[in-house]
């Protein structure tokens, strides 16, 4: 990309997407898990915010063909943009989009017997892969509930390409919540045990997401639906220094100046006069706020952001469109400067599970909730 180029696509605020640490991530997945099973990455929720179809198209470039969403629209977004291979539906379609299924070629998950009832009245062939409850109790026909199950399999209009269960502890790896998911993965055993005993064909089998994929990869089936640790995180900073080194993260997230100004001691700056100087210092304006996705809960100083490599503080109230920083230690600073909000810069860096911890929240969170009108560029 020549400089005239990214000015261009990153002129106001936008998210950068290094494709070489997908490309890294991708493969350490594959070495850690069995030769037989699979990736399906989840590239719901926008791909965690990295972009839905950046993230399919290149994964389909580097040899992935299977993927998992949340709906049906997501699904159907990947397929215009030409996204090759399986596409899973994890959540709920309702029963007036079915025909969505067909005609896109996707995959639906059963989210119980009932809905399996559904989907036979609906009169045409649709492919489902059967979701077992074994104990998270949010989707899935009850483990125990074996005859509603093998009764799904029996429907005429389904065609089951797979079964799975969702295992709800395995980012703890204490005594409590490793007993839980070993018993989530018993039940599971159970299940499709019972299922191959009465001749059912159960397709692909599949348990893990990214922290089973992390500290369970002894259970992998045929695929593994790896969401956040794809993009080189996990959910918690500390989670993630666990694995430094081993995942690298994908997205950077920045913003540009726009305006530096002085600002004299005992004048306020921003909404409700939130920010008084307690000395002369100068302000940079910069163009991004919380309709892109940068939590108003950074507001005060309680997010930074990265300027010239230097850490500054947010003042004053994150607005909609931009937030207002501290640079009086960057006397070199301009307008027109970069501003990193998750990235590196000049050798520092500032991670999205810095971000979420002072948000009191997780990284999936902070990413997914990032806007549609940033720009997605490669770095």
């Amino acid at each position: 990309m020549t400089a005239e180029m990214r000015n261009e696509l990153c002129d106001r605020a936008w998210i950068e997407l290094d494709y070489e640490a997908l490309r890294h991530n991708v493969e350490f997945f594959k070495g850690r898990l069995p030769k037989e099973c699979r990736l399906m990455p989840a590239i719901k929720a926008d791909a965690y915010g990295h972009g839905a179809i950046l993230m399919g198209r290149e994964l389909n470039r580097l040899g992935v063909d299977a993927f998992c969403v949340a709906c049906v629209e997501e699904g159907i977004e990947l397929r215009r943009a030409g996204v090759k291979g399986e596409i899973l539906i994890l959540g709920y379609t309702h029963p007036s989009r079915f025909d969505m299924l067909g005609k896109y070629h996707l995959a639906q998950a059963v989210v119980d017997y009932d809905y399996a009832r559904e989907l036979n009245r609906f009169g045409k062939t649709v492919h489902v892969h059967v979701a077992v409850d074994t104990g998270m109790h949010r989707l899935g026909e009850r483990s125990e509930n074996i005859e509603r199950i093998c009764a799904i399999y029996g429907m005429k209009n389904l065609i089951a390409d797979g079964i799975f269960s969702h295992l709800c502890a395995t980012d703890v790896v204490a005594a409590r919540e490793q007993a839980y998911t070993r018993r989530q993965v018993e039940e599971f055993g159970h299940v499709v045990e019972e299922l191959e005993k009465r001749g059912c064909r159960c397709g692909k089998v599949h348990l893990l997401s990214s922290y089973g994929m992390m500290n369970y990869p002894q259970f992998a089936g045929d695929y593994a639906r790896v969401g956040i640790a794809l993009y080189g995180l996990l959910s918690t900073e500390e989670d993630g220094a666990a694995w430094e080194g081993c995942l690298r993260p994908v997205l950077s997230l920045k913003a540009r100046v726009a305006s530096v100004r002085k600002l004299y001691a005992g004048e306020h700056a921003g909404y409700g006069m939130q920010f008084e100087a307690v000395g002369d210092t100068r302000v940079a304006t910069v163009c991004i706020g919380y309709a892109d996705g940068v939590p108003r809960e950074l507001s005060n100083g309680r997010g930074e952001a990265l300027v010239r490599g230097t850490r500054v503080p947010i003042i004053g109230r994150v607005c909609m469109d931009q937030l207002m920083l501290d640079v009086g230690g960057v006397p070199e600073v301009r307008a027109g400067d970069e501003a990193v909000f998750i990235g590196k810069s000049y050798g520092e860096r500032i991670t999205a599970g810095e971000v979420a911890a002072r948000c009191e929240t997780i990284t999936n969170e902070v990413l997914s909730r990032l806007g549609a009108r940033l720009r997605r560029v490669v770095a």
